[in-house]
């Protein structure tokens, strides 16, 4: 019986987004909200996972060059969503941006 509680609840989590792969975009769409942040070993797959767990609509992480005040090329981790609801959950909770 509790297995099937756990079942069931685990049913009411699913995300119709996840189930036909459409959650996470190849590409960046126009009218999403962005941010880059600067990149760091490991840190898209951690985006990744931290999003598609506390979060549930979709969203664009992906490398991108930019062009510092310096003149210097810099490597950056371009995250977007569709929600701006959901960026700013994103930038206030989530604790991989400490460190950046």
């Amino acid at each position: 019986m509790v297995l099937r509680r756990t079942m069931i609840k685990r049913l009411d989590k699913l995300n119709p987004l996840n189930l036909f792969l459409i959650r996470r975009l190849q590409s960046p769409a126009p009218h999403f909200t962005y941010v880059n942040i600067p990149m760091t070993y490991n840190l898209e797959e951690a985006v990744d996972r931290w999003i598609q767990s506390n979060l549930k609509g979709r969203f664009y992480v992906g490398k991108t060059l930019d062009v510092s005040s310096e003149d210097k090329i810099e490597n950056l981790l371009k995250i977007g969503f569709e929600d701006e609801k959901e960026m700013s959950f994103f930038m206030l909770a989530c604790p991989l941006l400490k460190y950046n």
